[in-house]
């Protein structure tokens, strides 16, 4: 099989070549994570507490490397590496470290009063082997925090990075080795669709997927052939609603950052923005020009690096067309140089156009106005994804209003984007942005089976519900019903102080 050849999108230099894992490797990887689980899954929490803590730790100490690394497969610019890639895996890192241990111990719950002398309680136990399956756009952020969440709760992982971006499943795994984690706990595999495949079909017992929404279908469809249990974390089309009593400036600088951070190559991007009509004018106006002072390149100074994936300029210039023949205004009309493009902003757009239906995942920023709270709602919901929203008002009550009337699976009020950098919050899509939680308790319950515990002492030779059946069985459960949920009266009362005598005497004999 040929090697894979990882080149840097901003000067297209061969930064390594990689060779394939073999399809005849996959089953021994496989059988070496179960193995490594077998050892892991009984760890207490403690060490696991201690790894999380060791790891992050070396990510601090690695960081420039790490920084350097990202930058040169993905060609996006150093800070955004560090803001978005690194710093929110070391919140989520550090957070399992602290609260893993009271998340996962078991929890109690309530038992009817017909269960007598029964407790309840759950159980989280690990799954087994996780196979994650990460994107391009953030390499780092988006591989390691599954693998840290599927670690922090006692499995093992097999991790698959995008094939555009080897290089940082390479540095996961030297800097899992420097952390100490035990051997083949955590594995890298490379490859690109055939090797995803190949490792869907070797039967993990849980599958963490990162990418488009069409690619999330494939991943489901061989999924369901053995059953195995899958999160999807998939595309969005994100609008940002902002409403005449806005913060203006904040609004504006928001929507450029919304919009063009990393190139508009985030699962979160806006990538619909509407403005309410009586400031429509004075806020696209004020838009371009702050579009303007973007800097693309690849400096420090610089705000936009290069398009990661040759493919997506592709899908770009496809919507750009669709929209310029349907009649869209282009206010800063598509340049480039290489993949570094610039960021456009349009408007006279309209919902029939894909630059309004389908993911951009690049610089494109169409704006649309709206009359009504009910209108600027219509259009956010007119969208088969669900992933993100924000909603820009300085009227609090309205903004939650609104928010709750949002079918996406997260919203932030008078900000962006941060929703999934934020360790502590649940994160995931509805619709076709996908389905499942990572991130805070959910994200680890997400990597856990979950046990329901009764308990009974067993001292009892006999409960109220075992055989024999007979009439005046029925009779007192019937009772009990009506005590318990229905309207209590004397007659209840008094059924309910014979029905305690029925149960005595086929407990006690």
């Amino acid at each position: 099989m040929a090697d894979i050849e990882l080149r840097s999108p901003a000067t297209g230099e061969l930064i390594k070549r990689y060779a394939v894992t073999e399809a005849s490797e996959i089953a021994t990887i496989m059988d070496k994570a179960r193995a490594a689980f077998l050892r892991w899954c009984d760890s207490s929490f403690a060490e696991r507490a201690k790894l999380l803590r060791t790891l992050r730790e070396v990510i601090v100490a690695n960081c420039e490397d790490i920084v350097s690394a990202i930058c040169a497969s993905t060609g996006k610019v150093r800070v955004e590496a560090l803001m978005a890639d690194i710093l929110p895996t070391l919140d989520i890192l550090h957070y399992y470290e602290k609260e893993a241990a009271k998340i996962l111990s078991p929890r109690k719950a309530r038992t009817p009063i017909w269960c007598l002398g029964a407790r309840s309680y759950m159980l989280y136990k690990p799954m087994g082997v996780i196979l994650v399956i990460a994107p391009w756009n953030y390499p780092f952020q988006l591989a390691m925090v599954p693998v840290i969440t599927a670690i922090a709760a006692g499995n093992a992982v097999i991790l698959k990075p995008s094939e555009v971006t080897l290089n940082i499943g390479e540095k996961i795994a030297e800097l899992c080795q420097a952390a100490g984690v035990l051997q083949n706990l955590v594995q890298v595999v490379y490859g690109a669709g055939e090797t995803g495949r190949q490792l869907i079909a070797a039967r993990p017992d849980k599958i963490f997927f990162t990418g488009s929404s069409a690619t999330g279908k494939r991943v489901m469809a061989a999924a369901a052939e053995h059953l195995i249990p899958l999160q999807l974390e998939l595309g969005g089309k994100d609008p940002m609603l902002v409403f005449s009593d806005a913060n203006f400036k904040r609004a504006v600088k928001g929507a450029v950052y919304g919009a063009f951070a990393n190139s508009g190559q985030v699962c979160v991007a806006v990538e619909r923005l509407y403005v309410q009509d009586t400031i429509f004018d004075k806020f696209v106006a004020a838009l371009v020009e702050k579009v303007k002072e973007v800097r693309v390149g690849s400096g420090f100074d610089c705000d936009m690096g290069p398009l990661t994936f040759p493919h997506q300029a592709e899908v770009i210039e496809e919507n750009l067309k669709d929209a310029a023949d349907k009649g869209a205004v282009f206010l800063l009309p598509p340049r480039h140089n290489g993949y570094c493009y610039e960021p456009v902003v349009m408007k006279n757009v309209r919902h029939d156009m894909k630059v309004m239906q389908i993911e951009n995942f690049g610089p494109v920023l169409p704006v649309m106005p709206f009359t009504s709270e009910d209108e600027a709602v219509a259009l956010a919901n007119d969208t088969v994804y669900g992933l993100g929203s924000s909603v820009w008002t300085q009227d609090l009550a309205k903004a939650k209003r609104v928010a709750a009337r949002l079918k996406a699976g997260n919203c932030f009020i008078n900000d962006v984007i941060k929703n999934v950098g934020n360790g502590y919050l649940p994160f995931g899509g509805i619709r076709q942005s996908g389905f499942g939680k990572y991130h805070g308790a959910e994200g680890l319950y997400g990597f856990s089976h979950q046990m329901s515990v009764m308990l009974n002492s067993g001292r009892l030779s006999n409960e109220i519900n075992w055989f024999p059946y007979s009439q005046e069985m029925y009779a007192t459960l019937k009772t009990m019903i009506d005590g318990l949920h229905g309207k209590i009266g004397l007659r209840t009362i008094k059924g309910l102080w014979r029905a305690c005598g029925y149960v005595r005497k086929k407990l006690f004999g």
